[in-house]
């Protein structure tokens, strides 16, 4: 076994294509902060520990971040490169310390233009994922600030399980695609407002019940 035998699809798949493959996944560990996928050609990712962030830009150069990937889940955007009739440009970044185990895009697409498995879990995933990217455009798109933010510090605190969230101004900024001061203007009013103690590196939710009807 060389790591393939993660990857969702490897028990569909026939002996000759898992001896296609064999000794062609990698694996590779990220420090927290660290980029993963810059745009390029990185390979299909299979999250074996730890969490990652996979964002957009805008044309001012904001991060947008679309969705997060947990240990267990896998990346198929950073192998876009490998597909036919996709062009989605997105980055990756490790929140924590993280082992992946990574098909490379060559193989990935060889693997699936020949294989009925391989394929209808690339449609899936996509879909999915594209799904999740939407709604995050849709969220950007139609909420007011407040309730983007909100919705945000709720998401970080079921993410983290505390209602401690040690997050700084400009990180919330970059999820969020928008400037420090917007973040912390409204933060100041949530904590105006009691629904949040702010202190240096980090933000206590004090009153979750007020920030979901804010998101709402």
């Amino acid at each position: 076994m060389d790591g393939l035998e993660k990857f969702p699809f490897y028990k569909d798949l026939t002996q000759e294509e898992k001896d296609s493959c064999a000794g062609c996944v990698r694996t590779r560990s990220f420090r927290r902060g660290e980029a993963v996928h810059r745009g390029d050609c990185t390979g299909l990712i299979y999250v074996q520990s730890g969490r990652l962030r996979v964002y957009t830009l805008s044309e001012e150069g904001r991060e947008f971040t679309l969705y997060r990937l947990v240990a267990g889940d896998v990346c198929l955007l950073s192998a876009s490169c490998a597909l036919q009739n996709i062009q989605f440009d997105v980055f990756i970044a490790a929140e924590t310390d993280s082992v992946l185990l990574i098909l490379p895009s060559a193989e990935y697409g060889r693997l699936a233009s020949r294989s009925l498995a391989v394929s209808n879990y690339t449609n899936g995933l996509m879909a999915e994922r594209f799904s999740r990217a939407m709604w995050v455009l849709g969220e950007v798109i139609g909420k007011k600030f407040g309730a983007r933010l909100a919705s945000l510090l709720l998401r970080e605190s079921e993410f983290a399980g505390s209602s401690e969230l040690r997050l700084t101004h400009e990180q919330l900024a970059a999820h969020l695609g928008c400037v420090r001061e917007a973040v912390s203007r409204t933060l100041k009013y949530f904590e105006e407002e009691g629904y949040v103690s702010l202190s240096r590196g980090g933000i206590r939710i004090t009153d979750a019940p007020a920030l979901s009807a804010l998101a709402d």
